[in-house]
């Protein structure tokens, strides 16, 4: 049989609404930089102006138009009615809905990507108030980045809690409301670009599971202006051609040639997987090997998992399971009335005190700030969130990572009473000198928002460690939830098998150094994605030095 060339397939396109073309299998296509669906409650709205004012500007300005322009003032009308249904529902309960990954996925969406289709109809007549303005609102919208970050964090929450797409795609995520007012379903179109966005990062296991999901919708009846049958199985039989499933990969070009008889790329790759087939065949001896080559070409496209060793326990945790937590350890847990020593400002009122874990001990505080506390550190912080950042152990400096999905601000104790007075109460309840502790971390996990397992304090090879700070390692850290969050969320200790869930108004504390001043290594953790809601922290790291006399030092290394 002749040798036959490997599937050819054509290059990506730039724009999001461009047709589906995958590239050639010798094309290396580099990661883009997802920007990840991590903002404040406040959401992707614009800035002075809301989706609900926008689509109530569209019905205004199509009034009095003729002729071609009736045209486009039916496609304004269309998109403005789109856009109504989905701010009604969210000016009812704005972080509700936008805490829900499927209704933030499509607003961003759709002011991002069916924005600029409209926007290309209407700006041909500037003579309109309303219409002259949109490219000024525009540098306020989503991009193609935050669009990709959001799809992200859907397939990221998709495999961490093991949500099969028809579930993702329906809304009916654990923990979700009923309603159908406070949750969206993804069409066809929605699964389809979810697929693309996974095909432009060489992601081919979730673009297998988006596209197939795109073509049970469409099977099922399901009507598409935009996407057909044809450019979902072009994807599919790519994408599983990569992932070493061969008769897949076959079985999807026919359905495929079945369709469009003529398409040119599918009956090239026909008659190549039909080869490849063919060969397989007659060297049945060498079948071992090859499937062993199927087996690592599939684990090198699917998930890349392999700078995180910990990710399947990691990913576990968060879900609720392989928690190791005995009967026996558990009956050694207590909850009791601290007052630190009978500290003056806790004789009369003690604070609350909960062990989450024994080894190494991790308590909890309970209803150790107000809600006006809260509610004033989250308005200080707002306007200052921005990409949570990570120290750097080459550099010593704080920079932005792909494992740390979320917005932070920093809020010094000068700044604000409350700051202080929080300040303060950590001190009095810990015994440590906070004098010497960082400033206040606030931070803010929205939908798919998570920091992967880390460690708080500087390692022995990382010398340089908050050398700039003077002032020693991090010897403990407080962790304050400020909301309570609908699924997910929760603190993960992946060495010891702890889960930590998050409850508005409470505390978690634990020592990330011996008392030798030696690493605790048993606190490395996790902040798992966030489902449903949103997430508000805030971590006050405490570090060695003023701690000398407040926690001495032990003799042995782990002491």
């Amino acid at each position: 049989m002749e040798q036959q060339q490997a599937p050819v397939q054509r290059d990506e396109p730039s724009s999001l609404l461009d047709d589906p073309a995958p590239p050639p299998p010798h094309l290396h296509l580099g990661s883009q930089r997802p920007l990840h669906l991590c903002g404040s409650d406040d959401g992707p709205a614009l800035r002075g102006e809301g989706p609900g004012d926008l689509a109530e500007g569209l019905h205004q300005s199509r009034g009095g138009q003729t002729g071609d322009n009736q045209k486009v003032c039916c496609r304004t009308s269309e998109w403005a009615d789109k856009l109504d249904l989905l701010s009604a529902a969210a000016l009812q309960d704005p972080e509700g809905f936008l805490g829900h990954p499927v209704n933030a996925f499509k607003l961003i969406k759709r002011l991002n990507t069916e924005w600029a289709e409209l926007e290309s109809l209407v700006l041909t007549d500037m003579s309109d108030v309303f219409v002259s303005n949109l490219t000024i609102q525009r540098q306020n919208f989503p991009n193609d980045d935050d669009q990709s970050g959001a799809a992200r964090a859907l397939m990221r929450l998709q495999d961490t809690y093991r949500l099969d797409t028809e579930t993702v795609s329906t809304g009916l995520l654990p923990g979700s409301s009923p309603l159908a007012s406070m949750r969206s379903v993804l069409t066809v179109e929605d699964c389809f670009d979810l697929g693309k966005v996974a095909y432009s990062e060489v992601d081919y296991y979730h673009t297998e599971l988006w596209m197939a999901q795109a073509l049970k919708q469409l099977d099922r009846g399901e009507t598409s202006g935009t996407v057909d049958a044809v450019s979902i199985l072009d994807y599919l039989s790519y994408s599983v051609y990569q992932q070493g499933a061969l008769q897949k990969a076959l079985d999807f070009t026919r359905r495929l040639l079945e369709l469009d008889p003529t398409h040119q790329r599918a009956n090239g790759n026909l008659k190549y997987f039909e080869y490849q087939l063919s060969k397989q065949e007659k060297e049945e001896d060498h079948q071992e090997e090859e499937e062993e080559q199927r087996r690592r070409r599939r684990e090198t496209h699917s998930r890349q998992d392999d700078y995180l060793p910990e990710r399947n326990k990691y990913e576990r945790l968060c879900r609720g399971e392989d928690i190791q937590m005995t009967p026996c350890r558990w009956s050694r847990l207590f909850c009791r009335y601290h007052d630190n020593g009978r500290h003056p400002r806790f004789v009369i009122g003690p604070v609350k005190q909960e062990d989450e874990w024994d080894r190494p001990h991790i308590v909890r505080y309970h209803d150790i700030v107000s809600e006006k506390e809260m509610e004033k550190v989250k308005e200080l912080a707002k306007p200052r969130l921005r990409r949570a950042t990570v120290h750097d152990p080459q550099t010593g400096r704080l920079t932005t990572a792909h494992y740390r999905v979320s917005k932070s601000a920093w809020l010094g104790a000068f700044e604000h009473p409350v700051v202080d007075q929080i300040n303060q109460r950590i001190q009095d309840v810990t015994g440590l000198d906070v004098s010497t502790a960082e400033d206040l971390q606030v931070a803010n996990y929205g939908v798919g928002g998570q920091y992967e397992p880390h460690y708080d304090f500087g390692r022995k090879d990382e010398p340089d460690a908050f050398e700039e700070l003077g002032t020693g390692n991090r010897i403990a850290t407080w962790l304050l939830y400020m909301s309570d969050v609908q699924a997910g969320g929760a603190t993960v200790f992946t060495d010891i098998g702890a889960a930590v869930q998050p409850k508005k108004g409470s505390a978690v504390f634990w020592y990330n150094l011996h008392p030798s001043g030696e690493g605790d290594y048993r606190t490395r953790h996790a902040a798992c994605p966030v489902l449903l809601g949103n997430k508000w922290v805030s971590n006050k790291w405490i570090h060695e030095r003023g701690q000398e006399f407040r926690r001495r030092c032990g003799l042995r290394e782990t002491d």
